[in-house]
């Protein structure tokens, strides 16, 4: 009978349904138990993972008997794909399950960083009537910068359209005749990333962490975002100049930021020192594609995917 191991959490129902009749070993803490999940991984067939379960090196040189590693997301920078490839281990993320849940947040965050208005009630609850210091700015009209231009920020930019953003890309990947840029809410600008950076009101990464896209939004790039523009993070952590960006709203020239992704993970007191008081600021632990709907839909579709491969493969 083949073995599942399910090393971080998932939606139950998914694994009745579709992971009934295997040996299944599902325990969300086993990703901080090095040994365990070694011990657990060497004799699997399938392994299940979110972001944190690092699927290289001696985890993945023990798996003697793995098939398939299901990824519950889309990231796969904690898993050595090339190293997978070459043993024949099949890779499948859940592609497009969460789309919706991450582009929310990005909409969301901006919504939130814009007005300005929604940390007040406490003050307010205290008498002090703080009205005219929180007049902030609408989203209606402001320019939206997506750095990639695939999926989850298509899924974005329909959304930000909705409520009258204007809405520019940068994806050197994605030709300049594909459909994508005419969507049928009006057409998305293709500029280059130089422009896009100075251009947007609100930017939002929604790329891979690369050796190419590591640092990619640094001390110098911030410098170039028109001054109150809102900087978003809810791709990958590394991407960003975590410290810069405290330093960028500290000084006023960052109107807001939010990053739900951070270069270390998770993200410790001493990592965290930095941010302690910057104003205008969201952090949320990568979860911008987790909500109860998206973690279902990305339960069931790896769920599924693990099946069909153990019992066809």
């Amino acid at each position: 009978m083949p073995k599942v191991v399910i090393s971080e959490f998932m939606d139950p129902a998914a694994i009745a349904a579709d992971l009934s009749g295997f040996d299944t070993l599902y325990d969300p803490g086993l990703v901080d138990r090095p040994e365990a999940l070694a011990a657990a991984v060497a004799e699997a067939d399938a392994l299940i993972v979110r972001n944190r379960t690092q699927v290289r090196g001696a985890l993945l040189a023990g798996a003697r008997r793995l098939r398939i590693v299901g990824r519950l997301g889309v990231g796969l920078d904690n898993i050595d794909v090339p190293a997978c490839r070459a043993r024949g281990i099949t890779v499948r993320p859940a592609t497009g399950a969460n789309d919706g849940a991450v582009a929310e947040y990005v909409v969301a965050t901006a919504l939130l960083l814009l007005r300005g208005a929604y940390g007040a009630s406490e003050a307010v609850a205290a008498g002090t009537w703080p009205r005219n210091a929180l007049m902030g700015r609408e989203i209606a009209g402001k320019r939206l910068g997506l750095v990639g231009f695939g999926s989850i920020a298509r899924e974005t930019a329909r959304r930000a359209a909705a409520l009258g953003m204007a809405i520019a890309a940068h994806d050197p990947f994605l030709a300049a005749e594909d459909p994508a840029w005419t969507p049928p809410y009006g057409p998305v600008r293709r500029r280059d990333l130089e422009a896009l950076i100075a251009e947007s009101d609100v930017l939002s990464l929604h790329v891979p962490l690369t050796a190419e896209t590591r640092g990619l939004i640094d001390a110098t790039a911030l410098a170039r975002m028109p001054a109150g523009a809102v900087l978003i993070n809810a791709a990958r952590g590394g991407m960003v100049d975590e410290a810069a960006v405290a330093a960028a709203l500290r000084c006023g020239h960052l109107g807001g930021a939010a990053l739900d992704v951070f270069d270390r993970e998770p993200l410790d007191a001493a990592a965290g020192a930095p941010f302690a008081g910057v104003p205008n600021l969201i952090l949320t632990p990568h979860i911008a594609g987790v909500t109860q709907e998206s973690n279902v839909r990305v339960s069931a579709v790896i769920a599924a995917a693990v099946r069909r491969h153990l019992t066809q493969g």
